[in-house]
């Protein structure tokens, strides 16, 4: 099991005690520092500044204790963000409803992108409902055309 397996198992019970999940545990370099960022998450996608500090507290005791990590760190802890990317077929159906972006690998409909609303997904296909020219407009897209699908800010 290597260090960041290791560091997920361990840091779980920190989560669990906030009720959030771990979207993404990974070292980030910054010039010297070595950064080990953990983004977190409420079942709903939000996160607030004082449960990221709570769980900071927590997840920077445990490393402490454990001596996991030999070289010196700094820890962030933080949320994924309003436009994180949806990254397994769970994700995306629990996106459903959300506005989304989604970049094609192929261009469909004269589009290489689009904004919309995500209607539906299954394994094969994800639909969306978009603008355009002040025409609501629908577009089915296969599962391997897509080269990413995030969340979007509706503007």
């Amino acid at each position: 099991m290597d260090q960041i397996a290791k560091i997920k198992v361990m840091i779980q019970p920190v989560l669990e005690q906030h009720k959030c999940s771990l979207y993404d545990l990974k070292w980030v370099q910054d010039g010297k520092m070595r950064i080990l960022q953990v983004s977190v998450m409420y079942p709903d996608g939000s996160m607030d500044i004082d449960t990221c500090a709570g769980i900071s507290e927590g997840i920077s005791s445990l490393l402490d204790e454990s001596d996991i990590i030999s070289h010196e760190y700094f820890l962030e802890v933080c949320s994924p963000g309003a436009e994180r990317e949806l990254r397994s077929e769970q994700e995306i159906l629990d996106a459903v409803g959300e506005y989304v972006f989604v970049k094609l690998k192929d261009p469909k409909a004269g589009m290489d992108s689009v904004k919309g609303t995500l209607l539906s997904a299954d394994a094969r296909s994800v639909e969306i409902e978009y603008m355009a020219k002040a025409v609501r407009k629908k577009i089915k897209i296969d599962s391997g055309n897509i080269a990413l699908i995030r969340l979007s800010v509706k503007i």
